[in-house]
């Protein structure tokens, strides 16, 4: 986990915070921190603030390792976690994030004897994932590095035929064989009639075709399953799995297993409905096996970006067993931003001098790691990565555009323009957020917030086609505008 993710889950615990003194309390309220609950002890609680969910930040910070100091002269608290320093001032609204000023939408209020502070701020500004489940009052609090691959595991195998993999008795969990691979696999994503492998360590990785029927098959030596790939991933008591592919008339599935223990290898299979080339390319661990050549030479670099075409890598958040936030009427945030994706993804093919990689076509979950890794990798020129928002109040509404590093606030001015243009919504403006996938990304990158499903009437208005298909539209005329691109 790196320490900005610690930093952000002490912030989180900071910023949970509900009702007092005539708000709507929630004092019952149970907090969660990467699935463990936490102990709420003597005045400490989480409150509803005029819509603004807080908690004491203590209870997770300390936890966690943090140096948290309390000085009663200025009533400020200060976080410290290595060479981060935050400063938070009780009643103040603007915070200190290594030196940089920071505003809130609500300022730290002090309790008796502990400070709550808005979860809306760490969020923004730490990176940190959280959930408010209104219904059943509960907090989840996520690091986003849950899950490293460095467990122990069984070895997961089975001696397959060579044109299947997994099809023999494999034993053991669905670890894979993780903990004693010299390599792991960490991701499968399938867009652009591209496999995208995201991997950690020394694989030796062997691909080739076999017919009868038509499939392509990629082996990775040396290689288990990660703890992060079988808690995101479906994976039987055998360690095997697939991912089922639509609208791509060369593939009907992706296969994968652990297909042998000695040595341990990884078997991935893409099940053609036709004979396909391919070229087979590694970015440092991140292979890809790419179906749109009919070139029958040697595996060669995958034609992104070739003839001075502008690479745009388009990110659904969320996917798989993390549904995001979920709506009034139960309506899940993945399935929102994996509609937009695939209709931008849709437009933006018929671009000429524009091509369009997706982390995630279908209902698959990636590490925010592994999503940044495709675009760092193919030298992406933009990425934007697309969500949908929640809050404590169901009266929030509007859009928003987030940016992290100054190098992308130029873009992310162009696409807020035309994002509350497609979506009639309110605009809630350009803000900085210190979340991992604009962060780390080389290039200009936004993450886009286009509404809040915590809203009824912006629920509504984000499941309907027409706006989808307006969004998209606009998260297009946006990137073509900042890229220059007729």
């Amino acid at each position: 986990m790196k320490k900005f993710g610690f930093m952000a889950v002490l912030l989180f615990v900071f910023i949970l915070a509900f009702p007092h003194n005539g708000q709507a309390a929630a004092g019952s309220a149970k907090i969660f921190l990467d699935d463990k609950q936490l102990s709420l002890s003597g005045n400490a609680k989480v409150e509803n603030v005029n819509g603004n969910i807080m908690i004491p930040f203590r209870v997770v910070g300390e936890n966690l390792g943090f140096d948290v100091a309390w000085e009663q002269k200025t009533r400020t608290v200060t976080i410290k976690k290595d060479s981060d320093v935050i400063k938070l001032v009780v009643n103040q609204k603007t915070a200190d994030v290594n030196g940089k000023k920071v505003a809130m939408n609500i300022a730290p209020i002090l309790r008796t004897d502990t400070v709550i502070v808005p979860i809306r701020f760490v969020s923004e500004q730490m990176g940190l994932k959280v959930n408010w489940d209104n219904d059943k009052k509960i907090v989840y609090l996520y690091t986003q590095e849950l899950g490293n691959g460095n467990g122990e595991a069984g070895t997961g195998a089975g001696n397959g035929g060579e044109a299947t993999p997994g099809t023999g008795n494999g034993s053991g969990n669905t670890g894979g064989n993780a903990g004693s691979a010299a390599a792991q696999v960490n991701g499968l994503s399938f867009s652009d009639n591209r496999l995208m492998i995201a991997t950690s360590g020394q694989a030796k990785v062997n691909a080739f075709k076999m017919s009868g029927p038509d499939r392509i098959v990629v082996d990775l030596e040396n290689t288990g399953f990660s703890n992060t790939f079988s808690s995101s991933n479906s994976l039987d008591q055998n360690s095997t799995g697939s991912l089922d592919i639509s609208g791509y008339p060369d593939v009907s599935k992706v296969r994968y297993s652990l297909y042998n223990d000695k040595p341990s290898t990884v078997r991935v299979v893409i099940d053609l409905n036709r004979a396909k080339n391919y070229t087979l390319t590694n970015e440092n661990g991140l292979y890809i096996i790419n179906l749109n050549t009919e070139d029958t030479s040697t595996p060669s670099k995958p034609p992104v970006g070739g003839g001075g075409k502008k690479i745009v890598v388009i990110d659904a958040g969320h996917g798989a067993h993390d549904p995001g936030t979920t709506g009034v009427t139960g309506k899940k945030e993945k399935d929102f931003n994996l509609a937009i994706v695939l209709k931008v993804e849709k437009l933006l093919k018929q671009e000429p001098n524009i091509d369009v990689v997706l982390t995630r076509s279908d209902d698959t979950f990636l590490e925010l790691k592994d999503r940044v890794k495709i675009a760092n990798d193919l030298k992406a020129d933009v990425f934007v990565s697309i969500h949908a928002n929640s809050a404590g109040s169901s009266a929030a509404s509007g859009s928003e555009t987030y940016y992290q590093r100054d190098a992308s606030k130029a873009f992310a001015n162009v696409m807020h323009k035309y994002l509350v243009q497609a979506t009639g919504l309110s605009d809630r403006g350009v803000r900085y957020g210190n979340f991992h996938v604009i962060r780390e990304t080389k290039m200009p990158a936004v993450l886009l917030e286009v509404g809040y499903l915590s809203n009824k009437k912006d629920e509504a208005t984000l499941f309907t086609e027409s706006v989808q298909q307006r969004v998209a539209q606009g998260v297009v005329n946006g990137i073509k505008e900042y890229l220059g691109v007729q």
